[in-house]
């Protein structure tokens, strides 16, 4: 085992397992005898089994098989007299050297600066104070510099507000180091274009269709920090429910500020976000980052009018019922094979709907000879589309 004289020593760190003696000595003027003496580890008293008499002033204690430390700024180990008061102390470092940092990953905000992140190497648990530094340079010149604002809120995080060069690469690693060893992750090569992403969409509006019942127009604006840059936008729509956690998702809004969502229920209060993916920046050929999403936007849809009641006539009533089940069916089947937005004209069945619904009001009688047919190729998608 580790022997110390805790009047002598600086405060040890030692690895998880290993075993610990110190002694406490105190001066014959003193008059204090070492039975009168005990130990304390946090404040626990510890047992007499793991004391050693040295001398009539003089009492060690053995710890085996030591646990890592309770608190990164050290185990305290204390000896005092019978009265409590402290002859001497000493704080113990117990625990394990860091390993290889791993999951590095960078992110550029609008091109301006650099913020990485990275996780821990091993189960990450130390158990004493272990230092992360991010350090970058310029992959072919350039000297070596250490990042300075850990102050981002989050763990394993360092931002680079500024000085950073665009069309050059850069290497970036993090050091890992405490009183036991350390460790440095692999380099990662990037350049500054290949990791932008954006602020979410701003001016995000949801809005109702005239009196359309199952639809919503969402329009946004583009992100205003890029308007200098040559770059494509792609952006991705999410929406729930106002009574459920679960969103989904439209994918394949393109580069358009607007999109239709359709097969919505009446009546109802949705939430809508909207993202944005810068893509090939300044010609950069990499994926892009998605931006945070945009805050949400609440909108509700129409109640659709009931039918009216009274009518004179029962045959009339019997059509009515017959063609709006066959249409449910009809555009029931068109829903059910598609999703998403495209680029096809709807026109046609926003004047279906309008008309149907004008058709309730004013008790016209349609014969099945006066259903407008809509030829929906099988391959477009009506769940949400672009205007």
């Amino acid at each position: 085992p580790l022997i110390f004289h805790i009047l002598k020593s600086t405060d040890p760190a030692l690895w998880m397992g290993s075993s610990l003696t110190a002694t406490c000595t105190v001066s014959p003027e003193r008059g204090l005898h070492a039975n009168t003496m005990y130990w304390t580890l946090n404040g626990k008293r510890l047992p007499s089994s793991t004391y050693g008499l040295l001398s009539t002033n003089g009492l060690s204690v053995t710890l085996h098989r030591l646990n890592g430390s309770q608190q990164q700024s050290g185990d305290n180990l204390v000896c005092h007299s019978r009265d409590g008061h402290v002859l001497a102390g000493s704080c113990l470092y117990v625990g394990m050297p860091p390993e290889k940092p791993v999951n590095l990953t960078c992110w550029s905000r609008n091109t301006k600066d650099l913020s990485c992140k990275w996780t821990p190497g091993g189960r990450g648990e130390t158990f004493i104070k272990t230092k992360y530094t991010l350090k970058y340079k310029l992959r072919w010149y350039g000297r070596e510099r250490e990042c300075e604002d850990y102050s981002t809120g989050k763990r394993y995080t360092c931002y680079i507000p500024k000085d950073l060069a665009l069309f050059t690469p850069y290497e970036i690693w993090v050091e890992a180091s405490n009183q036991l060893g350390t460790a440095t992750s692999d380099v990662i090569t990037l350049d500054i274009l290949d990791v932008v992403t954006t602020d979410p969409p701003d001016n995000v509006h949801v809005s109702r269709v005239g009196e359309l019942e199952d639809q919503l127009t969402v329009r946004w604006g583009s992100p205003p920090a890029l308007k200098d840059f040559l770059f494509q936008a792609k952006y991705q729509i999410r929406y729930r429910l106002e009574d459920s956690t679960e969103w989904k998702l439209v994918d394949d809004v393109g580069n358009q500020t607007s999109c239709r969502l359709a097969g919505l229920r009446e009546g109802t209060v949705y939430f809508v976000q909207v993202r944005c993916n810068p893509v090939g920046i300044y010609g950069s050929r990499k994926a892009g980052i998605w931006s945070d999403w945009s805050h949400p936007t609440a909108a509700s849809t129409p109640h659709s009018e009931p039918l009216q009641s009274g009518s004179c006539d029962p045959k009339s009533g019997e059509q009515n019922s017959t063609l709006r089940r066959e249409l449910k069916q009809f555009f029931g089947w068109v829903r059910k094979h598609a999703c998403g937005c495209s680029g096809m004209s709807i026109k046609l069945y926003d004047q279906w709907r309008v008309w149907l619904q004008k058709s309730h009001k004013t008790r016209n009688h349609v014969g099945k000879n006066n259903i407008p047919f809509i030829s929906v190729p099988a391959q477009h998608r009506l769940h949400g589309y672009a205007q």
